[in-house]
């Protein structure tokens, strides 16, 4: 029988790329779908991407028979979301950010732990082709001990084609915890070492003054278990025109030592720099994993799971890693363990 999926949502476009990968998966179906806005199903309609079956995802969740709720609405609204379902005992796996509230990660993490159901996430940095040759690299020691990982995951801002939800109070959730929990969770990945603390955080309103509560700036330094320095930003900051074609959207630079790793999502190739090196090399990307965190949860699901997938757990751990920096950027924080 397949795993019958009901989607909850649709105000972020990533989730078509769930459906997309639930469609072409040959033990896996979509019975169901919701949308409570009357703006964004009419734009489903006229783009004839997806048929709607509910408008209250309340009704849906009653109604409908299935094993697994997609949630792609604002991300104010998903943590609600995700705890109705895994009330009513269904698997729950969402686009980034799972939740913007601590208080509601708690109440999802509960009801994980009382249960047998499961929580994915769309964090697909780790199905690229260029990060798992990195984390091949590392784990063969080829740069020795990481000692430090610089890391730009800045976006557009793209105001005025982007949701107009984001800039709503209460809504967004926080820069931080929008774009910064796809390193938080490749980080450890990559280098094996889990974050210790957040060493300090910065937010702010740079480019939007009309909505003085949006901080599209982000900055933060962590602190790895090993003792390794972490620098992101994964400020708006991006040119809108460009958007992600430029070198700076998610480029990962790891220091060893015994020389430095270095690459982007979409790159060719590693950049891979040993010590006592005459010149740097380029080593080849990986075979890539289009959709790799549905079937890690479908895998976790049938009680199949190895230390390499993206779990429950590691969902868990990265977004309250995410909501912690978060915090810490909000408020100023310094020195914060995780």
């Amino acid at each position: 029988m397949p795993t019958r999926f009901a989607i909850a949502g649709f105000r972020h476009g990533h989730i078509h790329a769930l459906c997309q990968h639930v469609e072409a998966h040959p033990d896996c179906e979509i019975v169901a779908a919701c949308e409570e806005d009357a703006e964004t199903r009419a734009a489903l309609a006229a783009a004839g991407k997806t048929a709607i079956t509910h408008t209250d995802i309340d009704q849906m969740l009653a109604e409908v028979d299935c094993d697994v709720v997609a949630v792609g609405d604002c991300y104010g609204k998903r943590g609600n979301i995700a705890i109705r379902a895994l009330k009513r005992g269904r698997h729950v796996i969402a686009d980034k950010p799972i939740c913007t509230r601590l208080s509601e990660l708690d109440e999802i993490q509960n009801l994980l732990a009382a249960s047998k159901l499961h929580m994915g996430c769309m964090l697909d940095l780790r199905n690229s082709g260029i990060f798992i040759a990195m984390r091949q690299l590392l784990q063969d020691g080829a740069i020795g001990e990481v000692q430090a990982v610089n890391f730009g995951g800045q976006h557009p801002l793209s105001f005025g084609s982007r949701p107009m939800w984001y800039f709503e109070p209460d809504m967004h959730g926080g820069t931080i915890n929008d774009i910064a929990i796809h390193a938080l969770d490749l980080i450890p990945w990559l280098t094996g070492s889990p974050f210790a603390s957040v060493t300090a955080a910065r937010t702010w309103n740079a480019f939007v003054p009309d909505y003085p509560h949006f901080r599209d700036g982000a900055q933060f330094m962590m602190t790895l278990a090993n003792g390794a320095g972490v620098m992101g930003d994964v400020s708006y900051f991006m040119p809108s025109r460009a958007k992600f074609a430029l070198p700076q959207y998610w480029r990962m630079t790891v220091f060893g030592s015994d020389g430095i790793i270095e690459s982007r999502y979409g790159a060719e190739s590693v950049w891979l720099a040993k010590a006592g090196a005459d010149a740097a090399v380029e080593v080849p990307p990986a075979e890539g994993m289009p959709g790799g965190y549905l079937q890690d949860f479908l895998a976790e699901v049938s009680g199949q799971t190895t230390p390499d997938q993206i779990t429950t757990a590691s969902v868990l751990h990265a977004a309250r890693v995410s909501l912690l920096t978060q915090q810490a950027g909000d408020q100023g924080g310094r020195d914060v363990a995780l």
